[in-house]
């Protein structure tokens, strides 16, 4: 394999590993809910030493999945911007096609990408404790910016090493174009 292909390939891998963990971000948005009727029986199960050793967690997940069955009950509309929530994550995932087909031409994804990553950080600290977040989950919120840039970081890099293996040496021919 060239170092060629092989950049390539870690570059799709890492992209796929991306769009991946985008789309299951957006489809666990529809869901919420549900989701947390589950997360609610799981944690406080029997078996569960979460509300002896995270107490604050089990409020946590209580408060946040009454607040959803109230607003669903009397205001089920406001859901709908959790809906488009998912869809965005969904459209986004669809962009990160473009690296993924050339990646040295669709470098601006990926950094249009790495800058909403850093994004993140402000807006949970800025809306986190407005919306009245404990910061604790704000650095949970924080952590997929600081976690969703590491992928895109190593894309960059090896983008950056496909681009400079395209660009000839001073001095040498110009490579044939490809028939």
């Amino acid at each position: 394999m060239s170092e060629r292909q092989a950049l390539l390939r870690g570059i799709r891998v890492w992209l796929v590993f991306f769009i991946v963990c985008l789309v299951l971000s957006g489809a666990t948005a529809f869901p919420l809910i549900t989701e947390l009727h589950w997360l609610e029986r799981l944690l406080g199960a029997a078996a569960s030493p979460v509300p002896e050793h995270l107490p604050g967690l089990m409020e946590w997940i209580e408060r946040v999945r009454e607040g959803l069955d109230a607003t669903d009950a009397a205001y089920p509309f406001m859901l709908y911007g959790t809906d488009w929530l998912a869809f965005a994550h969904l459209v986004i995932a669809v962009a990160f096609y473009g690296p993924y087909r050339d990646p040295v031409r669709n470098i601006w994804v990926i950094e249009f990408g790495m800058i909403a990553c850093a994004g993140i950080i402000p807006l949970a600290l800025i809306c986190g404790p407005i919306r009245q977040i404990p910061f604790w989950w704000s650095v949970i919120d924080m952590s997929f910016g600081v976690f969703g840039v590491i992928p895109l970081y190593a894309v960059r890099r090896r983008i950056k090493r496909l681009e400079a293996l395209a660009v000839p040496e001073r001095g040498s021919a110009p490579a044939p174009a490809a028939a």
